[in-house]
């Protein structure tokens, strides 16, 4: 048996020669047959080598193996502290935040492990209160789901979100893929009007109005978002890989199945920003829905254009800022590494010009770009943002590990595949309450650490609270690094008198 094994490995060994010595694809395996394979393979799973054998536990990009552990702790409702100290190099770090907290304060953290994962955390805002919209809400969490569309993540998936999204009573973006049947699951919906206009689009592909009104009027939407561009490529459009595309996402979106479904990098329905405020006013309108922007930062051209166009008549409800480092699919390298600013910049730069303006007050900030990690969230709020959208660390929250094959169509945890056998092993149910602990988790800390600040909300917290640090040699505090004003950062002190009540009626005492 032994010798009938050995001339089986004799024989395999022999034909990946004479194959190697035959192929002209590679000159590494011609010149080196054989042996020449084990470098392709090691090049195949270096990335899984890295992740789990090589890198420290802070030094793998996107997200750090502690970041990834703290989502996961997070999500199984498991212990997400850490032992013996931070591990992260404070003394060498530049731009590293510390977030000062008081001694004496009006509001005081409780200690226990899950004490205010029951509290909720809405929005210091209400949405669309300005312009007077009839769909005008106050969001009951500041932490919501980023969009991401039916065809870029798994039926599955979409539907854990939604569950997720109803269990933890959060917003659930659809992303520019339309509204499918996966974002019925008891989820409130912000439906995302993309370039390409899916799900409200007639047979040309024009936007239709008619159709908006009809869907917005079938579905739990609470607003609209029309997306300018995303941080993972922005000013590009919208690409999904033709191996994604399935016979039932073409039938939703209205495109032929197998074929690459490139969203255009413009907008056909304005071609400016006085256009695009009569969209703004038409879609509110028509749908009685608070209406506003996502956008990545590039040239400031716009924002400027933008401030100097809006008037008590004509104005955008809530504009959402993705930073350059966000992106949950496909792209081509140079838009991920290098196009558009990195979250605190583009915000920063937003932020400080309708500050200037004297508009801050009347419209929601919203932020998105690793900002589901509670360090980052709370610098957010500190800069100015109202609430913050969570997209990679919701994957995570339900099984993503990070292998970065999203536009492969191989997602190894059917999270990003539209491949069957991939997605069985993704449980619904199970992953719903994971994305609920999640985000009730996160919420927990935003709100633990606001006390511990002396604030009863993450709102509250102002551009002077946090500092960033230049190793062991000095700190700076927000508002100085960014060009902030006095109060710049937090909201006006009517929203801040209504919100600090309502979450004095909210914290009610919890077991430790």
């Amino acid at each position: 048996m032994m010798k009938t094994f050995a001339a089986m490995g004799a024989a395999a060994v022999g034909a990946l020669a004479a194959r190697d010595l035959v192929q002209k694809e590679h000159a590494l395996k011609r010149n080196y047959p054989v042996i020449a394979n084990l470098r392709y393979l090691l090049e195949r799973v270096g990335p899984e080598l890295r992740q789990y054998i090589i890198t420290d536990n802070d030094q793998e990009r996107p997200f750090s193996r502690d970041q990834r552990r703290w989502v996961y702790a997070s999500a199984k409702l498991q212990n997400n502290y850490f032992g013996f100290g931070s591990d992260n190099d404070l003394e060498g770090h530049v731009g590293y935040p510390i977030i000062k907290q008081r001694t004496f304060a009006d509001v005081a953290p409780a200690t226990g492990t899950h004490a205010g994962e029951a509290t909720p955390l809405p929005s210091a805002k209400v949405i669309g209160a300005t312009r007077g919209r009839r769909g005008a809400f106050r969001p009951e969490s500041v932490v919501n789901i980023s969009g991401m569309s039916f065809g870029s993540l798994s039926s599955a998936a979409i539907v854990a979100l939604n569950r997720g999204a109803a269990l933890a009573g959060c917003l659930h973006n659809t992303g520019e893929g339309a509204l499918s049947p996966y974002h019925r699951e008891g989820g409130d919906l912000v439906f995302q009007i993309g370039t390409s206009y899916f799900g409200c689009r007639d047979e040309q592909g024009r936007f239709d109005l008619d159709r908006l009104v009809d869907l917005c009027a079938g579905a739990p939407v609470k607003m609209l978002e029309v997306k300018l561009s995303q941080g993972a490529k922005p000013g590009l459009g919208g690409m999904l890989p033709g191996v994604k595309v399935t016979e039932e996402i073409a039938q939703i979106r209205g495109i032929p199945a197998g074929v690459d479904c490139a969203s255009p990098s413009r907008h056909q329905a304005f071609n400016d920003v006085d256009s695009m405020l009569d969209f703004v006013e038409m879609v509110a309108g028509a749908t009685g829905l608070p209406v506003g922007l996502k956008s990545a930062v590039g040239n400031m051209d716009f924002w400027d254009d933008l401030i100097g166009a809006m008037s008590p008549e004509r104005m955008v409800d809530f504009i959402n800022i993705d930073g350059g480092e966000g992106g949950t699919g496909a792209a081509p390298l140079v838009f991920a590494d290098s196009v558009s600013f990195p979250f605190r910049v583009a915000f920063s730069k937003v932020y400080r010009r309708f500050a200037e303006a004297g508009l801050t007050d009347d419209i929601t900030f919203i932020g998105a770009g690793k900002l589901g990690l509670p360090d980052n969230a709370l610098v957010a709020f500190a800069l100015g943002c109202d609430m913050v959208n969570v997209g990679r660390e919701a994957m995570l929250a339900i099984g993503c590990i990070q292998a970065q094959k999203c536009h492969t169509d191989s997602c190894p945890t059917g999270v990003a595949t539209q491949r069957p056998w991939l997605m069985h092993g993704l449980d619904p149910d199970l992953k719903a309450a994971r994305a609920a602990n999640y985000i009730k988790t996160l919420r927990r800390d935003l709100l633990k650490v606001s006390e511990a600040v002396g604030v009863a909300h993450p709102a509250l917290i102002t551009a002077d609270d946090i500092d960033l640090i230049d190793g062991l040699q000095s700190s700076r505090p927000l508002r100085e690094v960014y060009g902030y004003g006095r109060r710049w950062g937090t909201v006006g002190p009517a929203a801040a008198e209504e919100i600090t009540a309502i979450m004095a009626q909210l914290h009610l005492p919890e077991p430790a």
